[in-house]
């Protein structure tokens, strides 16, 4: 017996605004929304399709941005990893800075191989090395 990662769930005072930077982030699209809450995803065929898809193989998960009155205040517990795959890693920083990411300090010694970076909210994520070609081969 197993279970799948389906969806990841981000609490925040914007999910619109959330949502749209995720979705440039990770080339998601808006799947749903509401005003207190936006799914994005990998494009996805029939509810039957993505069911009988989910059982066979691990997916993308989907990713909730969801509406709470509460100011995020201490560093998150559980982050996402970004690896990018068609640059290197600084043009990639580079990209999610002028998308509205900026890089935070949460301790790093300076000698680590990523970047920590945080979303306009301020939720940390990390920039790992690229896999691009010429960047990363096995």
């Amino acid at each position: 017996m197993t279970s799948r990662l389906t969806e990841i769930n981000i609490d925040c005072a914007d999910p619109a605004r959330l949502a749209a930077f995720w979705c440039a982030a990770l080339g998601y699209s808006e799947l749903e929304a509401s005003a207190d809450l936006v799914e994005i995803g990998p494009g996805r065929g029939s509810n039957a399709e993505l069911l009988d898809a989910v059982r066979r193989e691990p997916l993308a998960p989907s990713i909730f941005f969801a509406l709470v009155p509460e100011a995020k205040t201490v560093k998150n517990r559980v982050h996402l990893d970004l690896s990018p795959i068609d640059c290197t890693q600084a043009e990639e920083v580079a990209r999610l800075e002028a998308l509205g990411a900026q890089r935070v300090d949460v301790g790093q010694t300076g000698a680590e191989s990523w970047v920590v970076m945080a979303d306009p909210e301020g939720n940390e994520f990390c920039v790992l090395r690229s896999l691009a070609p010429g960047e990363f081969d096995l």
